[in-house]
């Protein structure tokens, strides 16, 4: 490299605007292994220098380009970026050869910076400053066909469509309008796979050609080339897995890319990147008009950190099956392709707006309602007046859904027994050491999280019953319908994490009787891990270690529940139940008591079975996690990953790369390139602080960011949240970030905890009470509470800096509000 010509592998050491915005991205694509021609480029200038062509042509003939036919391409400041592609207003050459043409051709290139189109171009889209030009200057491909691809449907912004325009010869033919080519669309499939939806084949009346002597022509197309399909299925399929790979690999967040590629008739080459510039925002037509609302208020319970690329692959597709199984039930025509997961900050938001319009019409749940169930700040969004028609239409929608839903809980259970069952049968051996049975395994693994939509349901529907319990004991007891709610589910059948937890107790009995180094407790310890080692902290993680893996954290805390009578937590359970069943019988009318009777064993049932569901979805994640141990020595012998690098680096690679990987497709300086810049954008993500929920508004701008919200204030009576608990508890504040740290925590000291997952359930046990920063009414935190008539609050962010450790609590459980007070 000079500071006159850049080679292709120092361009990213240079600055972008050294460069310009093409040859950054083609240098992308080279960093991360995909196919693409070598290239230098002649860095960017308002003015060319007088001897540019010389030094151009010494460098085409040092690298043995001097007989090859040369495309000298624009690469202005800003071009190809995602806010400007410029296409069409740069020049580009085609079939250049010799040096005089060289010589030519940038000096046309140069010029193109200048011309009337790129200047109303930049003042149109308010570009200022100087205006500088890049040449890139490589071989031409010899191209038996070409075209240009986008990574989503450029129409509507339809996430799960790809867009493929084909035409025999250059691409100059389709990029300039001059003929009419194929036109495939595709659709990705349940195995991430995108599959051919629709073949529109054009006219294909003429195409572009290399001229004799440089240059290039427009030819009448061969008669039997206008009828016939520039690419047949398996092409548009391998091109469409490559289009794949390139968009995530440049940028998994939003990949959405404008691709041009060439056929050379044996392999693909990707030509050109950019990010899709003004992608509509893909939803319900009534939502156009309304900002896109997304938010933590569910999500930041579970998964509070950021995601890599592994997460994300199964968060991005995984969501939508939970959310949309209850609508389906119902016969409510939900439109396909809206996505409601989406990445931001590197953590999991939802697209409250989809979710809020989607009950609203399909059953007539009130956004708000919607909001207090999910937890969150974020507003609601604005639904039109309903005719009597229209909620006639949703009563009728409900009624069909509880009809339907007793059968697909019943598969949904069986499911869950299948799925377990799976689990402990793939991590009843070693993973596989050759590629095609352990791809194979995490397939039949990787399934269960594409295809168990009846166990979706039981994870995504929790919500009905306990919503309308809630609902009729508010109308009959007003102001207590928090509080009685949480009391009946008290008395329950208990969770399958309830069962957990008094399994836990009886380990820690054990523990203190026998010892830990005795076979007693040795056996009592593999049982507990056999039904529960697949949970941990932070378990929706890949990258998290599950109890049967690092089993420390789980040993720390027995001899702390050793002092925790069982007995004395049934107990309170119990009592709970029965005086909010005196307090029904003694004020309800006899159909009202039937009814809450009915609706309380409902909601126990259906919030016992999401639980359950959500162990299954776990235990078949620590499976995978199993399976991926297999991965991470292949790829150490790929050379992908170092001898000291495991599942915290593993999880920044998707499935259809590790798959090429050690298959040999990709080669593992490419795979180390994505590697490490994904690694390092995580550590980014780590150091942000993402909004409590953010909005976009229609035009695609966003909005200021809802930043973290105080804990909302009550009068100076305390801070009020949502109820989820029953009863009132006093007690010292014991503020704890992580359950690893749950040794500090007292019996009866009030837990403050900034979110909880199934791995903080242990606490529960000595809390006297609990508060939560995040969380909703259907949050694990306030099912789990609810069963241990634990008096809880949740969704007061903010409250984890606003209390200190030592100071006395009380916390209300039925009225959600949560005050200091005096000692003792």
């Amino acid at each position: 490299m000079s500071h006159r010509v850049i080679d292709d592998h120092a361009v990213l050491d240079t600055r972008a605007d050294a460069v310009g915005g093409k040859a950054w991205q083609l240098a992308q694509l080279r960093r991360y292994g995909l196919p693409m021609a070598e290239f230098i480029v002649l860095p960017a200038a308002a003015t060319a220098p007088a001897d540019e062509a010389e030094h151009a042509w010494a460098a085409v003939q040092a690298r043995g380009w001097a007989e090859v036919p040369l495309a000298v391409r624009s690469s202005a400041v800003g071009e190809d970026g995602a806010h400007a592609s410029f296409a069409g207003i740069h020049r580009s050459c085609l079939n250049v050869c010799g040096a005089a043409q060289l010589a030519e051709a940038i000096a046309a290139v140069r010029a193109s910076l200048v011309s009337d189109s790129a200047r109303a171009y930049r003042q149109r889209l308010g570009i200022a400053g100087e205006a500088r030009m890049a040449v890139i200057v490589m071989p031409l491909l010899p191209a038996v066909a070409a075209g240009i691809a986008f990574t989503c449907d450029p129409r509507d912004g339809r996430e799960d469509r790809m867009l493929i325009h084909a035409h025999w010869g250059l691409g100059e033919a389709l990029v300039g309008g001059e003929a009419d080519g194929d036109e495939y669309l595709l659709a990705e499939d349940h195995t991430d796979s995108w599959r051919v939806l629709n073949c529109q084949l054009g006219g294909k009346a003429q195409q572009r050609q290399c001229a004799d002597g440089g240059g290039t022509e427009l030819r009448a197309t061969p008669a039997a080339q206008t009828t016939r399909q520039v690419l047949n299925t398996t092409q548009i399929e391998t091109l469409a897995a490559l289009l794949r790979d390139a968009a995530y690999a440049l940028d998994f967040v939003t990949p959405f890319y404008d691709l041009e590629w060439l056929w050379d008739g044996a392999h693909f080459w990707l030509t050109q990147a950019r990010p899709v510039t003004g992608r509509p925002h893909y939803t319900y037509p009534a939502l156009h008009a309304q900002p896109a609302i997304w938010t933590r208020g569910n999500t930041c319970e579970l998964l509070p950190d950021p995601l890599a690329a592994f997460d994300w692959n199964f968060s991005r597709r995984g969501v939508n099956a939970l959310l949309e199984q209850g609508a389906r039930l119902a016969g409510y025509p939900l439109q396909d392709g809206v996505q409601r997961a989406g990445l931001f900050h590197g953590r999991l938001y939802l697209e409250a707006s989809i979710m809020q319009w989607e009950l609203w019409n399909a059953v007539d749940v009130p956004p708000a309602s919607m909001n207090v169930m999910m937890g969150g700040h974020q507003p609601e969004i604005t639904v039109p007046a309903s005719t009597w028609r229209e909620r006639l239409h949703r009563g009728l929608n409900m009624l069909r859904y509880l009809r339907r839903a007793g059968a697909v809980r019943q598969r949904g259970e069986a499911a869950i027994v299948r799925v377990r069952a799976m689990a402990q049968r793939l991590r009843a051996a070693p993973p596989p050491t050759d590629f095609a049975r352990l791809r194979a395994a995490m397939h039949e693994a990787g399934q269960v999280a594409r295809s168990e939509f009846d166990m979706f349901f039981l994870q995504g529907s929790g919500g009905g019953s306990l919503s309308l319990l809630r609902d009729t004991l508010e109308k009959a007891f007003p102001g207590e319908g928090d509080a009685l709610g949480a009391a009946l589910l008290a008395g329950g059948e208990a969770s399958v994490t309830v069962q957990q937890n008094y399994a836990l107790l009886a380990l820690a009995q054990q523990a203190r009787q026998s010892g830990r180094d005795l076979a007693p407790f040795q056996q009592a310890l593999a049982d507990f891990l056999q039904a529960y080692g697949h949970r941990g902290h932070y378990e929706t993680y890949f990258r998290s270690a599950s109890w049967r893996e690092q089993p420390d954290s789980l040993l720390a805390q027995l001899d702390s529940l050793a002092d925790i009578d069982a007995d004395t937590l049934r107990q309170r359970q119990q009592h709970a139940a029965a005086q909010a069943w005196v307090r029904i019988r003694q004020h309800a009318p006899w159909p009202t008591r039937l009814l809450l009777r009915w609706l309380a064993r409902a909601a126990n049932r259906e919030c016992n079975q999401r639980e359950a569901a959500r162990s299954a979805l776990i235990d078949n994640l620590d499976a995978v996690r199993h399976l991926g141990n297999g991965a991470i020595a292949l790829l150490r012998q790929h050379g992908v990953l170092r001898a000291d690098e495991g599942r915290d680096a593993l999880q920044h690679l998707f499935p259809w790369e590790i798959d090429s990987a050690c298959q040999g497709g990709l080669l593992a300086a490419g795979l180390r390139a994505r590697l490490l810049d994904r690694q390092a954008r995580f550590a980014r993500w780590q150091a942000e602080t993402a909004p409590d929920y953010l909005l976009i508004q229609p035009d695609g701008q966003r909005a200021a960011d809802a930043l973290p919200i105080s804990p909302v204030h009550d009068n100076g009576q305390g801070w009020r949240g949502v109820a989820t608990g029953a009863g009132v508890a006093r007690g010292r504040v014991r503020r704890i970030r992580h359950p690893a740290e749950g040794v500090a925590l007292q019996a009866g000291e009030i837990l403050v905890a900034p979110s909880t997952d199934p791995g903080w359930t242990p606490l529960f046990l000595k809390a006297g009470g609990l508060v939560v920063e995040t969380g909703g009414y259907l949050s694990h935190a306030a099912i789990v509470a609810r069963e241990f008539a634990l008096p809880a609050v949740v969704n007061l962010p903010g409250i984890m800096e606003a209390l200190q450790d030592g100071e006395w609590v009380e916390v209300d459980g039925g009225r959600g509000v949560v005050r200091r007070v005096g000692e003792g």
